[in-house]
């Protein structure tokens, strides 16, 4: 799986609105290349089935205004469906602000407390067998029963989304690739290369090049949207 090439065939999002009322957007999308044969042996999506399916430039802003004020959650969303849909977001010039709002990984709760995959925490925790698995459909739902089953099982889960988010969330992550973390002085710092563990604004400081290699570099867009943010704001401090 490659965050910085991977594109999205299909997507749901279950919005939980205050109230508790239930909400979907579930759409197939037409990923403008071909689906690899080992990526449709997972998730059963062929290029047949998706083209004339919307691209996600078509859809994109109508899933901003689903999301407008909303938090995130998923399973393994951290390190795959986030970044791959901040991915998709910035192809099409769209800045969502993933950076104001809370995460949580239900993953992570499940492997923190139990350590097993989707599937075995839809029996463990919901006494179910995940029929239809990797759709995404079937896994969005499962995910939020499995949520809703941690709370109950778990005494020290409070049903607080910044709680969840400070339990399940890789905090110290600046970009979601990890390619820049926060130090413990929560400072940027480089996590990669021939810099790793210097901040980020001394290198760039010090060595603009960097830069420049990075943005021409394999790396996904999202890294580079927060490295330039970085670059803007040492500049607009006279470095």
């Amino acid at each position: 799986m490659s965050v910085s090439a991977d594109r999205i065939v299909e997507i749901s999002v279950l919005k939980i609105n205050p109230g508790g009322k239930e909400e979907w957007m579930t759409t197939r999308i037409n990923p403008e290349m071909p689906i690899p044969p080992a990526a449709s042996s997972i998730h059963g999506i062929s290029n047949e089935d998706v083209a004339l399916a919307p691209t996600f430039r078509e859809i994109a802003r109508t899933l901003v205004a689903f999301l407008e004020g909303c938090d995130l959650a998923g399973y393994n969303a951290i390190k795959f469906d986030l970044p791959v849909l901040a991915e998709e977001f910035l192809r099409v010039n769209i800045d969502f602000s993933f950076r104001k709002r809370k995460y949580v990984d239900v993953q992570v709760i499940y492997h923190k407390k139990e350590q097993r995959t989707l599937s075995a925490a839809y029996q463990f925790y919901c006494k179910k067998d995940l029929s239809d698995a990797h759709s995404s459909k079937a896994d969005t739902e499962a995910t939020f029963e499995v949520l809703k089953a941690q709370l109950d099982r778990y005494r020290d889960l409070e049903n607080d989304i910044e709680k969840l988010s400070e339990f399940s969330s890789f905090n110290n992550l600046v970009d979601f690739a990890g390619r820049i973390i926060l130090n413990e002085h929560g400072v940027e710092v480089f996590n990669f290369g021939k810099h790793k563990g210097k901040t980020v604004e001394s290198v760039l400081k010090e060595e603009p090049s960097y830069y420049s290699w990075i943005m021409n570099g394999d790396f996904p867009l999202y890294t580079k949207k927060v490295l330039t943010e970085i670059k803007l704001r040492s500049f607009g401090k006279g470095q």
